[in-house]
């Protein structure tokens, strides 16, 4: 508030400089109009009608004074208060003896003086705009003495003067309390203007450190305004603003197009061309005076699903805790009594048969079970940063040593070295350790794996392939590869890839299908750009 206030006053000081620059060229003006007349030698009446030469030299004094009062106005030198001061004394004792030099009052001049006095009320608040008044009056008075006891033959009008010292006074006290009243109002313009100017900065840092992508466009389609996070998210490098056109003019126009005429929607889904990126995008009209504007916004759908799938995994855990107790009683007995059969010395061939594929399933179960409370049970990720490059190579250290993998089964190419991610660490061994487990499982020809690493030149995110050289996937499976308890094997839980992708949106990252065919399949995980991640929940 201090420096708010010390503004108001700085602007205040500025405006009353130029106040005074104003008045200043007032008696420029009048001063010279003054010494053209002289010189055109023709002067109206009553202007100089008593004494002409003393009419003269006062004028051209006056415009002199006017002339200095300039420079030192300029200079603001000396302070601002001297300064009304002096020039209201000059114009009251100038204007005086013009006023002489016209024969007295019937000359007008009076009214002159007022404007002297007025502005000098006007400019200087207090007291001193009496004392202005009263200077004024008692030259008027004296100027009617002066003709009473040294001229005799002029008329003296003390009625005149009386009313002109009268009217003095009005004009001053008028003028202090217009001029109290115009500096509240400049004083409260300045401060709401500086308030709205401070909260205009305000709200432009808010909507640039949004993690939203905010995007103005007008009735035409023209960007007013975007945040960083729009730029970001769109994947703008500098001040190249190519792919904010293009993203408005290839996704947005006909989405806009449609919701304008009511007949699309507010909130659609993009996925961009150019790597994983899936947006959230939000359309509000802003109705203006003459014209609309659309104010868009820009959501990573990565992070919408992210709080999703702790709801969803909380709803999950409820479930599965309810539903565990239940199951696995009874899971147990058939289990049980299934192996008690079997080492019965009485039962045949056949039924032993049977009772070994009661086993199986049981286990089966138990192991569905094991699975969906491990989603549940799944503890908040622990992200960190790390050199991409050196985990894959102790993860391949690892996994061939578990499935007794040689060089010629499991590549690993990579195009840049130094890549660094941010996710857990076990849980990024968990998926990676599916995807492979998978790749081994339909792979026909060595290599059964292959992981490449790089940082896509598009979103500028890295990521892993990890590809397998088997049959492909058919679009019919492929619409429900993500889909939970969908499995082509019988021995299988279905829930690998669910479980993979769940624990990669837990960090911000994705998986997806990224190509298949008949020669191999690859998936694709792409980690967020460690500068655009948040903390994780």
């Amino acid at each position: 508030m201090n420096i708010v206030n010390a503004v108001i006053r700085k602007n205040a000081k500025s405006i009353d400089w130029r106040a005074l620059a104003y008045f200043n060229t007032y008696r420029l003006l009048l001063s010279g109009l003054f010494v053209i007349l002289v010189y055109v030698g023709q002067l109206p009446q009553p202007l100089g009608s008593l004494d002409s030469r003393f009419f003269s030299i006062t004028s051209h004094v006056y415009l002199f004074l006017a002339f200095l009062f300039s420079w030192f106005i300029r200079k603001k030198n000396p302070n601002f208060n001297l300064q009304i001061a002096i020039h209201v004394l000059v114009d009251i004792v100038m204007l005086g003896l013009l006023m002489y030099s016209s024969n007295g009052l019937g000359s007008g001049f009076g009214l002159l003086i007022i404007i002297a006095v007025a502005g000098g009320s006007i400019l200087r608040e207090g007291k001193i705009s009496i004392l202005f008044a009263a200077i004024a009056a008692l030259f008027v008075l004296g100027h009617e003495l002066y003709i009473q006891f040294f001229r005799y033959f002029d008329t003296v009008n003390y009625i005149h003067a009386g009313m002109l010292g009268a009217t003095f006074f009005v004009t001053a006290i008028i003028g202090n309390l217009l001029a109290a009243r115009v500096r509240e109002t400049e004083a409260l313009a300045e401060q709401q203007a500086i308030e709205i100017h401070e909260l205009a900065k305000l709200n432009e840092h808010i909507v640039q450190r949004m993690q939203s992508g905010i995007i103005v466009l007008d009735s035409n389609m023209n960007i007013l305004l975007m945040n960083e996070s729009s730029k970001q998210l769109l994947g703008q490098q500098g001040e190249d603003t190519n792919k904010i056109f293009d993203f408005i003019d290839n996704y947005l126009k006909s989405y806009i197009n449609s919701w304008l005429i009511d007949d699309g929607k507010q909130n659609v889904i993009i996925k961009l061309r150019e790597g994983d990126v899936e947006l959230q995008v939000s359309f509000i009209k802003l109705t203006l005076v003459s014209n609309y504007q659309i104010l868009i916004f820009l959501e990573d759908f990565s992070r919408l699903r992210q709080r999703a799938q702790h709801l969803k995994l909380a709803s999950l855990g409820r479930l599965t805790a309810s539903i565990a107790h239940e199951v696995r009683n009874p899971l147990g007995a058939i289990n049980h009594a299934g192996q008690l059969l079997h080492e019965s010395e009485t039962i045949s061939l056949e039924d032993k048969r049977l009772t070994e594929i009661i086993n199986d399933h049981s286990l089966r179960i138990n192991n569905i079970i094991e699975n969906v409370l491990s989603i549940s049970r799944r503890g908040r990720a622990t992200a960190e940063q790390f050199d991409i490059i050196l985990w894959i190579e102790k993860f391949i250290s690892e996994f061939s040593a578990r499935y007794n993998l040689t060089n010629e089964d499991i590549e690993f190419k990579v195009n840049k070295k130094n890549i660094s991610v941010r996710m857990d660490p076990s849980q990024l061994h968990q998926v990676i350790w599916n995807l492979c487990e998978n790749a081994i499982r339909y792979s026909k020809d060595k290599p059964f794996i292959t992981l490449f690493c790089d940082i896509s030149d598009k979103t500028k995110r890295p990521y892993i392939d990890i590809v397998d050289y088997g049959p492909g996937i058919s679009q019919k499976i492929m619409e429900h590869l993500f889909e939970p308890f969908f499995t082509t094997e019988t021995k299988g839980s279905g829930l690998g890839l669910y479980l993979a992708r769940e624990l990669c949106e837990a960090n911000q990252a994705s998986l997806n299908l990224h190509s298949t065919s008949e020669s191999g399949t690859t998936f694709r995980l792409s980690f967020m750009h460690i500068n655009k991640q948040d903390e994780l929940i």
